[in-house]
């Protein structure tokens, strides 16, 4: 005889419930057969915090460094909501909305129940030990997933690694919406900020495995790929040239870490000069 199909739970209801009484900004629920997240609003970063960064994109003449406001509360909630169903509509993968409030949303887990979904960042990082090989094609998922999404004609919110995970098949999926660059900047200067985001994330971890050369070879084909916003290559290039001043930047640790990041990002991205 055959069982009558299970009731889907009341996501809504299920948030209503749980919203008020969580303390963290984010955390995992069993629902069901199911695992899902609650993700509560944060507080909103001061205007006062961007001064400086947008000082600094005006004296170097680089919109890509304009900051993103991020107003926190019920806005950055519904901001966030719309840009994964947007993704979602898109064909790209990203955390499945199952109900939404002011104050936070629900969201289904991207893989089975249980199932770690760890950041690309993480991954890269872990793999410096084991050398480039296996540095290279983990950064490699990362370009390609960031390419999917130019493709479609959008811009992701903060392309750092961490903010793309994989589930156990590989399969990269894309996290973190509580602003929308595309709301402040043309398309071409978001996919330009998606370029340098990644860079700073990653080249550091190239740098450390001597992968550097070899990245630097996907990174010109990446960037030749089609299907990015009218300008993008042309703000690009006119972005690293105007952070030329990094190659005064150490290549050890002697200004501390950050500095090695920028140093690595810039070795990364700008063009080299043919050998011999």
């Amino acid at each position: 005889m055959l069982q009558p199909p299970a009731t889907a739970p009341d996501y809504a209801a299920f948030l209503d419930e749980r919203l008020p009484l969580q303390a963290p900004p984010i955390a995992s629920y069993p629902l069901g057969d199911e695992q899902v997240w609650i993700k509560r609003a944060g507080p909103g970063i001061g205007p006062w915090r961007y001064r400086g960064l947008a000082l600094l994109a005006g004296l170097l003449r680089l919109p890509a460094l304009r900051p993103v406001p991020n107003p926190g509360g019920a806005q950055a909630v519904a901001t966030e909501v719309r840009r994964l169903r947007d993704f979602e509509a898109r064909g790209l993968r990203a955390p499945e909305v199952l109900a939404a409030r002011g104050e936070g949303f629900l969201m289904r887990h991207l893989g089975r129940p249980g199932q770690d979904m760890p950041s690309l960042g993480n991954e890269i990082h872990r793999a410096v030990p084991q050398g480039a090989a296996p540095v290279l094609a983990l950064w490699r998922l990362g370009l390609d997933a960031i390419a999917r999404v130019h493709a479609q004609g959008t811009c992701l919110s903060q392309a750092f690694a961490r903010n793309l995970v994989r589930d156990a098949a590989g399969v990269v999926a894309y996290v973190d919406f509580e602003d929308d660059p595309a709301a402040a900047l043309p398309l071409a200067t978001c996919q330009v900020r998606d370029a340098l985001c990644y860079a700073h994330s990653t080249a550091i971890y190239l740098a450390e495995c001597g992968a550097l050369e070899d990245a630097r070879a996907l990174w010109t084909a990446w960037l030749l790929q089609p299907g990015r916003a009218e300008g993008f290559g042309a703000e690009l290039a006119t972005t690293v040239r105007r952070l030329d001043w990094l190659r005064h930047l150490p290549q050890d640790r002697r200004w501390g870490r950050d500095a090695q990041r920028l140093r690595a990002a810039y070795d990364l991205m700008v063009p080299q000069p043919p050998a011999g």
